[in-house]
């Protein structure tokens, strides 16, 4: 059975060949995208776009069309997140508003 410090000798002479194989397997990464960056005439626009592509949550942010009105004060609530104090416990079909 190995010692502690055998086995700490072990352990560096691990992480020094981790970190070499690493970067020589990195470097011939790079080699290769390299080539395919000239093989196609890639721009760094095609390979990283700008954030002009990325996907929006299309809920997020959407106004929604007024479902309850208030008639003594023309107030309106579409029917999400918590009920103003006009319509809280009250029947909700006296205040729809006819579309």
């Amino acid at each position: 059975m190995a010692s502690y410090k055998e086995l700490l000798q072990q352990r560096e002479q691990l992480e020094k060949q981790i970190a070499e194989t690493r970067q020589t397997e990195m470097s011939a990464a790079v080699q290769r995208v390299r080539a395919m960056i000239d093989e196609f005439g890639l721009t760094q626009e095609d390979i990283f776009p700008s954030g002009s592509t990325r996907k929006v949550s299309s809920a997020k942010g959407t106004a929604v069309a007024a479902k309850y009105r208030d008639p003594s004060t023309g107030a309106t609530w579409t029917g999400r997140g918590k009920p103003p104090l006009w319509i809280k416990d009250k029947n909700r079909d006296d205040f729809l508003i006819n579309q």
